[in-house]
């Protein structure tokens, strides 16, 4: 039988990568999956011969998984050649590099590979935060270097960030693209700048992230459960900063402040003092949390503070709700199929009463896909009171305030449940963005006064954001959390400042992708596509924006922008003009995308 005849690839048949780590190999591997001849160079023969077996292991578990057929396997091992000579690279037409994150060291390496390639030969740098430019203006050649950013694990992520400089030709970066998606890869075509898109967003909310756990302002684990059920995130920023690397995040951050000089990209100092200590994260063994072992995945559990000075909270038999939107409705079917009492009061009878049939559609719809049954979906409605009248709050245990978000409002309406309900009770605010102390001090009984931020749809997101003030009584703020729990929430607490954490660290994140696109950086759809396949986040920042409203995101950084007074959380100008346009996303039909044709 003869053997088949194997196809070349015509663009870059032969590719070197140099650096062999975690990253090289997974280059590599997927390099040679394609047909294309691959030189694997370790400039120290036994790193070269621990590649090896790395790339040998990760093969063979992609035979055991199904993914490639044992033969397969053979002839992709085949097609890659491991040597510490770094002259090998001269046979390449495409040379990758992927050593670690110091500019003088890849400025080196450029100037070696400068000399030794022919001068058609393509140098690309993987650095995934550090200038491009001048990485190339070390070699002959500037209009031949790219920047091809690959995520980890290569095999897997999908995303390429080609990176362009002033001075790289049109075709080398296209041939960079075409290479990318050879590879199975979507590419996005950037400039050179730190951090390039993703890192570039990613960094500098991880960086707030950090910045807000130093301060004590909330624990890791409310960090990080906030983000993850407020956001939909598929992790939250400390573990991930953990996973990422805590020095090679500190190398991205600066990296990204000699560029911008905002403070918010100024390492938070907690990142220098775990990296000083040689607590890096996972490949330590310890970072924010701690692991079975360097490397692995499995969080140990910290042996649990004293219980001493934990106070019970209050008894919570009835439950009162102000307001008749889609948020009032769910959160009294969140409290009334958790099997209390539930008063829905609106401006109106009328009012309350046409939010109660939402709230049994709701029901309806729940039964209609097996997620509840008849009988449970019948003692729930049953459980819910329409009134028009405030004063029937006056036997309330709790009573919460979902109306509009305007601060005058609320303080009226809490001054005005001050005279009605009971002494003892508790008065919540379902706030986002407003100061829940000016709203408690609109009472006489500020002690009694908590937040609780529910998401939106209430019914199906798991998280709450407790606020306690600086008035608000500790078995109050304990009442909340044990409500949230009892309702079958996730409670967070945090302390009363603008955005609580979901909207502290969101926010300034998605007006960070608005400067880029204002700045002709990049495309809303490359920006998007960035950050969905490169960090796995459900949708990009300016699907996010259209579904939350230009006006609602505009109003929240505003607030933010007032509290901390950072130049660098002022609303972005194309925000502001999208809004005054009328431009408000889905609910107007246009925001960064025309959705009346869609």
């Amino acid at each position: 039988m003869t053997e088949p005849i194997e196809h070349t690839p015509q663009l870059f048949p032969v590719v070197a990568v140099v650096g062999l780590g975690t990253m090289g190999a997974g280059l590599a591997e997927i390099t040679a999956r394609s047909g294309r001849r691959v030189i694997g160079i370790e400039l120290d023969a036994v790193a070269a011969g621990a590649a090896r077996l790395r790339i040998e292991e990760a093969t063979a578990h992609s035979v055991e998984r199904g993914r490639i057929s044992a033969e397969e396997r053979t002839a992709l091992l085949g097609r890659i050649t491991f040597t510490h000579e770094l002259a090998e690279a001269a046979r390449a037409q495409l040379v990758i590099e992927e050593i670690p994150e110091q500019l003088e060291l890849k400025r080196e390496l450029f100037a070696q590979l400068d000399w030794l390639c022919p001068p058609e030969t393509v140098l690309a740098t993987g650095t995934t935060a550090l200038s491009v430019t001048r990485i190339a203006a070390a070699t002959q050649r500037p209009e031949r270097v790219v920047g091809l950013h690959f995520f980890n694990p290569a095999p897997v992520m999908e995303l390429v960030e080609v990176v362009r400089t002033v001075l790289t030709t049109a075709g080398a970066a296209d041939s960079a693209a075409e290479f990318a998606r050879a590879l199975g890869k979507s590419p996005v075509s950037v400039g050179d700048r730190p951090g390039f898109i993703v890192n570039g967003l990613l960094f500098a909310y991880l960086n707030q992230a950090a910045a807000m756990f130093e301060s004590r302002y909330a624990t890791r684990e409310d960090i990080d459960a906030a983000m993850r059920l407020g956001c939909g995130l598929p992790m939250g920023p400390l573990a991930l900063l953990d996973l990422i690397g805590i020095d090679t995040a500190r190398t991205v951050l600066e990296a990204m402040y000699a560029e911008s000089h905002d403070r918010l990209h100024a390492p938070a100092p907690v990142l220098g003092q775990l990296a000083a200590a040689g607590l890096l994260g996972r490949k330590s063994g310890r970072g924010f949390y701690s692991y079975a072992a360097p490397g692995s995945s499995r969080v140990v559990p910290e042996a649990e503070r004293a219980a001493a000075g934990r106070v019970a909270g209050r008894e919570v038999r009835e439950v009162g709700v102000c307001g008749s939107g889609t948020m009032a409705t769910g959160i009294a079917e969140v409290f009334a199929k958790a099997g209390y009492p539930v008063l829905l009061v609106a401006r109106s009878q009328e009012k309350a009463d046409r939010a109660v049939a939402a709230l049994a559609k709701s029901l309806d719809r729940m039964v209609g896909k097996g997620r509840l049954s008849q009988s449970d979906r019948d003692a729930a409605l049953g459980r819910v009171t329409a009134s028009g009248s405030l004063e029937d709050l006056a036997s309330a245990d709790l009573v919460l305030e979902a109306v509009a978000e305007d601060l005058a409002v609320k303080q009226e309406l809490f001054a005005t449940l001050d005279k009605i309900c009971k002494p003892g009770a508790v008065l919540a605010t379902t706030t986002s963005s407003l100061p829940v102390i000016q709203c408690a001090t609109a009472t006489g009984r500020p002690q009694d006064v908590v937040g609780m931020h529910f998401f939106n749809p209430a019914p199906a997101m798991k998280l709450v954001e407790v606020v306690s003030t600086v008035l608000t009584a500790e078995d109050v703020t304990a009442t909340v959390l044990e409500l949230c729990r009892a309702v079958r929430k996730h409670p967070v607490l945090c302390g009363d400042r603008a955005g609580f954490i979901v909207n502290a660290l969101l926010f300034p994140y998605l007006n960070d992708a608005v400067r880029m696109i204002e700045e002709h950086y990049a495309s809303v759809d490359d920006v998007d596509t960035a950050i969905r396949l490169g960090c796995g986040y459900p949708m990009g920042p300016f699907a996010l924006l259209d579904v939350v409203g230009l006006d609602v995101s505009l109003t929240i950084e505003k607030v933010l922008h007032a509290e901390f007074r950072e130049p660098g959380l002022a609303p972005a100008p194309l925000l502001e003009h999208l809004v005054a346009a009328g431009c408000l996303g889905r609910k107007s039909g246009r925001g960064f995308r025309d959705h009346a044709r869609t």
